[in-house]
């Protein structure tokens, strides 16, 4: 092979080892659900709560009247076009005009390494992790979810330790065919192959999932498959 001339070498004690210069690529790359999709992001009433019960704040007599609504819109990761009302009304305006949502991508990258695990594979979870990133917006480092309009849906759940009592929780989800547009960038001098990082992240959308009841969740919805684009970047 014809070293590079940006090719550093270490000695490793009578060894000279060879590494190689990082060469980052960029992929887009699409997944495509093959179960309705479930989303529930911490909502600013359920932060506030956290936070009074961390620091001791005296509750309010009486429990709040719980509002489906609400409960609903601000179970969604907004992207654009939150409204500032809980109403029907209010939500179907924002779909009208254009309002976008999405999800975490780090939760897609987790899945990865958990099936990677789980499966034996022989690869180190802190490898993966450090194998490739993929590339999301704002702080919660969104995708957004396209192909489809959230609905509300009701489920009855168990909440607390050892006395669960019952709870509904509305919460919003995105019925198939929704899809996430995503770009991965890898090192292609590194530890994984963009086919060894396709594999794990489809093996992670079959056994997986994300979103609320998932298959790792003992359910069966946020399951997904990989559409494999073309490259973009490189360098």
């Amino acid at each position: 092979m014809k070293e590079d001339k940006n090719m550093a070498k270490l000695t490793n004690g009578t060894n000279m080892v060879t590494i190689e210069p990082i060469n980052l690529v960029s992929i887009p790359l699409r997944i495509i659900g093959d179960s309705p999709l479930i989303v529930h992001a911490w909502g600013h009433k359920a932060q506030q709560e956290m936070l009074d019960k961390q620091t001791k704040k005296t509750k309010a007599a009486g429990k709040e009247a719980k509002n489906p609504v609400m409960d609903f819109i601000e179970s969604l990761y907004w992207m654009e076009g939150k409204p500032t009302e809980f109403t029907n009304e209010a939500f179907n305006e924002a779909v009208y005009n254009g309002a976008r949502w999405g999800f975490p991508v780090t939760a897609i990258k987790k899945g990865a390494c958990v099936v990677s695990s789980r499966n034996e594979l022989g690869i180190q979870g802190t490898k993966i992790k450090s194998a490739f990133i993929i590339d999301g917006v704002g702080p919660n480092q969104l995708a957004e979810i396209k192909g489809s309009i959230p609905d509300m849906r009701q489920d009855m759940v168990r909440i607390g330790g050892i006395s669960k009592t019952a709870d509904i929780r509305f919460r919003a989800q995105f019925n198939i065919p929704w899809y996430m547009d995503l770009t991965i960038r890898y090192n292609q001098n590194g530890a994984l192959t963009l086919e060894q990082i396709i594999t794990l992240i489809n093996m992670a959308g079959f056994s997986c999932g994300i979103g609320e009841w998932r298959p790792e969740k003992d359910g069966v919805y946020g399951q997904y498959h990989v559409e494999l684009g073309q490259t973009v970047v490189g360098g």
